[in-house]
């Protein structure tokens, strides 16, 4: 049976398990232990029971081999003065990093061919694990370092999670707190033709801020699994935040679709969170018309406004609690610091810059809000021999299209 099978037929809760007795059957394996990210993206995490004869603790992730392949995204092999070698190999689903799985095996064993092969076998336990996820705490569990609140419940099992990758995009996010809850909302859905993405300032701290953020959210895909454009989306949402809270708990919010054959983009600014885009060595914030956040008043109408990306852009969005602002009392408040965030931050990877960004912001002597959301979307373009919208003038705003 290969390691594959073996994963499909195992129990949710007994994955690592089955994968054990894989890889001692298959590769002389003498233990395996899987390590997963914490949800404040600091360390990394051993799944009960350890199998390493000496344990794993948990390790900070930026040290050490499994740190290093987990911020890499690359196999790390190093051999001991030992009888084993050690391949730590990073697990990841479709961009989203889940953790690492190190594995021990006899120096003789330890080839770029294992290697390899092995790397398979942790993008094959990337999968299971979501499906498992469903269905067992076990996971969830091992990311805590401590309780979530109720709210920080709420909020990690309705956002769809980090990170969303394809040949044309990468997308990735990253916010404080983690294990309270800033009522942000963040969401996407990828076809062959478009992504489609969903990004909202916090709507404040605990429980109640988190109902006002799942009810969005479940407006905003109700909407779009009814194959609703942006409008129609914003106009779904805002009439069932009205309708439950008669306009006390509005919600600014910014919906895109890009489309991923053109790099054309559709963008509706519900009083919305900023966006920033860095093309070549220029990072500037990209001036919307906005309109009113979603909820305000009833039976509001909304329109779309038009982007151009060109291959390189990226795009980042950054949102804040406005529950706690800044001095002045305005997001503008913010811009100097976010400006001077990204710059420090262009050239890092779309991975990691969205953490680095809420780092260097925390790191500023102006007030910062509490709850902060950043999301970075690096676009690639629409595939080789292709110039996407390249032609389609200087990308910025053009004038808003008329909503249906």
């Amino acid at each position: 049976m290969t390691v594959e099978s073996a994963l499909r037929g195992a129990a949710p809760h007994l994955l690592l398990d089955s994968l054990r007795t894989s890889l001692a059957q298959q590769y002389a394996a003498s233990c395996a232990d899987l390590l997963l990210i914490d949800y404040g993206f600091t360390s990394l995490r051993p799944v009960p029971p350890v199998q390493a004869p000496a344990g794993v603790r948990h390790v900070p992730v930026d040290t050490g081999p499994a740190g290093r392949a987990f911020r890499t995204q690359q196999p790390y092999l190093f051999r001991d003065d030992g009888p084993t070698a050690t391949v730590c190999l990073p697990v990841t689903v479709r961009g989203d990093r889940l953790g690492v799985l190190v594995v021990l095996l006899p120096p003789d064993r330890a080839t770029p061919g294992t290697v390899e092969s092995l790397g398979r076998v942790a993008e094959t336990l990337g999968h299971a694990l979501r499906v498992a996820d469903r269905h067992t705490d076990l996971y969830r569990s091992t990311r805590r370092t401590r309780a979530l609140t109720v709210a920080g419940e709420m909020q990690w099992d309705s956002l769809p999670g980090r990170s969303c990758t394809g040949p044309a995009f990468d997308l990735h996010a990253y916010w404080e707190p983690a294990y309270t809850s800033g009522g942000h909302l963040l969401d996407w859905s990828v076809t062959e033709d478009e992504l489609l993405l969903v990004v909202a300032d916090g709507a404040g701290p605990g429980t109640p801020a988190a109902l006002v953020s799942t009810l969005a959210l479940n407006a905003i895909r109700n909407a779009r699994r009814a194959g609703l454009d942006l409008v129609g989306q914003a106009s779904l949402t805002d009439q069932a935040l009205y309708g439950q809270y008669r306009g006390k708990s509005p919600l600014a919010a910014l919906l895109l679709r890009l489309d991923l054959a053109t790099g054309g983009t559709e963008v509706v600014d519900a009083g919305s969170p900023t966006l920033w885009r860095t093309r070549g060595t220029t990072t500037e914030r990209i001036e919307l018309d906005r309109q009113l956040p979603l909820g305000m008043f009833e039976d509001t109408v909304y329109a779309t406004q038009r982007l151009r990306l060109l291959p390189g852009d990226r795009l980042v969005f950054v949102a804040c609690d406005p529950g706690d602002p800044p001095h002045g009392g305005e997001n503008e408040a913010l811009d100097g610091p976010v400006a001077r965030a990204l710059a420090r931050t262009a050239r890092l990877n779309c991975a990691d810059a969205p953490r680095a960004v809420v780092r260097a912001l925390r790191e500023t002597p102006r007030d910062v809000p509490d709850a902060v959301l950043v999301v970075c979307l690096d676009w690639h373009g629409p595939g080789a021999g292709r110039s996407g919208a390249a032609t389609e003038g200087d990308g910025g705003p053009l004038p808003p299209s008329p909503s249906p």
